[in-house]
């Protein structure tokens, strides 16, 4: 049975998870990549080094979020969520979402890739050095949301 998820059932999967997609255009290219991130104050709040989406969401804010919770083919749930792309730059904000974070790790068994990076000035890059780089905390500010399931009866 195909069905719509109600606001709770929404809520609570964005809140009971804690990797999503993002997916963001330039207008040249369509980019989706997984991310970690927490629901703040009904918002997503996730952070990233300097690379392509990054660099894409800076150019159209305009991005779509994805969470999925997969049991088997007639089984899932799934949210979508469209918004807005919001750097933290402000750094009474930027502080309070590290705090988050580090408060939410401490919490949770996770990789080094889930992690913020710590900042390194003054580092060379290697192609190989997962930590390079000023973190960047951004959120994303929702405009719409939905949801669906797929229950085998």
């Amino acid at each position: 049975m195909l069905g719509e998820l109600s606001e709770q059932e929404v809520v609570e999967i964005l809140e009971n998870n804690i990797i999503g997609r993002i997916g963001c255009n330039d207008g040249e290219i369509t980019y989706i990549v997984p991310v970690s991130y927490l629901i703040r104050d009904g918002y997503v709040l996730c952070h990233s080094r300097l690379g392509l989406k990054i660099e894409i969401m800076r150019k159209n804010p305009a991005v779509c979020f994805e969470v999925d919770e997969i049991r088997d083919y007639d089984n899932w749930r799934c949210v979508i969520a469209w918004g807005n792309y919001v750097e933290l730059r402000n750094e009474d904000e930027l502080n309070e979402a590290r705090q988050y974070f580090s408060d939410y790790m401490l919490t949770m068994k996770t990789s080094k890739t889930s992690e913020p990076p710590a900042e390194q000035e003054g580092r060379a890059h290697t192609d190989h050095d997962i930590s390079f780089g000023t973190p960047i905390f951004y959120k994303i500010e929702f405009t719409k949301i939905t949801g669906r399931f797929e229950r085998s009866l």
